[in-house]
């Protein structure tokens, strides 16, 4: 590999780094760990570093992780000429992978992913929903609290609410009492999620349906909404809480798989069984890519109902990579391990 040539630059904070942050700001050790997980992904991929360079190393390219606090340097260095820019993580608030894409683009460096605005817009459930809603998607309305008062009223729903952080992801701060009946368990729900994490919470309808997630990785630059993969997420329960996610992430899933505290959600195609949905997905995906900008990679969090009727929860420009579900859609889409498929899609851009 030439020294200066073609190179794929992957940005990726650390957990440990977003756990020093948190903790030196006050947070609480055990809620900085909650948060931090968030982040679990970095701790997953790095050990894959060197498979990875080995991938881009056989499609000529050079690969360079960088650490996020490192990232403005090392991008200020960077020739735009031979340089793609990939940011493992968003965020704006806790998490601070959002000024990645920014970075990048204040260097003239080419990128993967939607542009910084998004990572901002999808780090914040409440605004999210608003400009989905303005695009004429099927998001449930939203109502808005901060410890214990109401910013915005949720509207009526006979069916309960559903009660979660406002941008935090990865299920932190969802429970299993988050599903409520009334109202002043939400605004409970609020005071709590403020105490822990000093975030506010949205309060939904709550929507029936099974969980369904739709994935995304554009080999080529020109790839549609035929490269979706779109399936069903069985976790053996309504909703996946805190407690679900951390056991899959990071150092701990190991152990918790071998104590039998955590069992793997199984994925369906969504196809197999209601082809219909499927098809109005990808509908609503080619709506999300041609009128909000989502590109190259992501992913969307859905219900799905028995008569085909999809609720839009929220979508992700920097889905997890190295998570089960996004490792098994590289294998069926594309017939590649995620290493090959990250590989070929800087390959295709930086090289084409």
């Amino acid at each position: 590999m030439p020294r200066n040539g073609p190179t794929l630059i992957l940005v990726h904070e650390p957990e440990k780094a977003c756990f020093d942050r948190l903790v030196a700001d006050g947070y609480p050790a055990e809620r900085a760990i909650e948060i931090s997980s968030y982040l679990a992904q970095s701790t997953d991929l790095a050990p894959e570093f060197d498979q990875l360079s080995a991938a881009c190393e056989k499609r000529g390219l050079a690969f360079l992780p960088v650490d996020l606090d490192d990232a403005a340097a090392a991008l200020a260095k960077a020739d735009p000429a031979k340089t793609l820019v990939w940011t493992l993580t968003d965020g704006i608030a806790y998490f601070r992978g959002g000024a990645s894409p920014a970075l990048a683009r204040l260097s003239g460096l080419k990128t993967i992913g939607a542009d910084d605005s998004l990572f901002a817009l999808c780090q914040d459930k409440f605004r999210s929903g608003a400009v989905l809603a303005a695009l004429g998607l099927p998001v449930p309305p939203a109502g808005l609290a901060r410890s214990g008062a109401w910013l915005v009223e949720p509207p009526a729903s006979p069916a309960g609410w559903f009660v979660k952080p406002n941008r935090l992801g990865a299920k932190i701060g969802i429970w299993p009492d988050s599903r409520v009946a009334d109202l002043a368990h939400a605004l409970e729900l609020s005071r709590r999620v403020f105490s822990h994490y000093r975030d506010d919470v949205v309060v939904q309808p709550y929507v029936a349906g099974r969980n369904a997630r739709a994935s995304f990785l554009g080999l080529k630059p020109d790839t549609g909404v035929e490269a979706l993969g779109i399936a069903f997420v069985e976790s053996g329960g309504d909703f996946q809480t805190m407690a679900d996610s951390m056991a899959l992430y990071g150092d701990t899933s190991q152990a918790a798989r071998d104590a039998g505290a955590y069992a793997e959600p199984k994925l369906q195609p969504v196809a197999a069984s209601q082809p219909a949905a499927d098809r109005a997905i990808r509908a609503m995906a080619r709506k999300l890519m041609n009128g909000l900008g989502l590109r190259d990679v992501f992913s969307i969090d859905l219900r799905v109902e028995a008569d085909d009727t999809i609720h839009l929860i929220e979508f992700e420009v920097c889905p997890g990579l190295p998570c089960f579900d996004f490792r098994d859609y590289c294998r069926r889409q594309w017939g590649m391990s995620l290493a090959d498929a990250m590989a070929e899609t800087a390959a295709n851009r930086l090289t084409s």
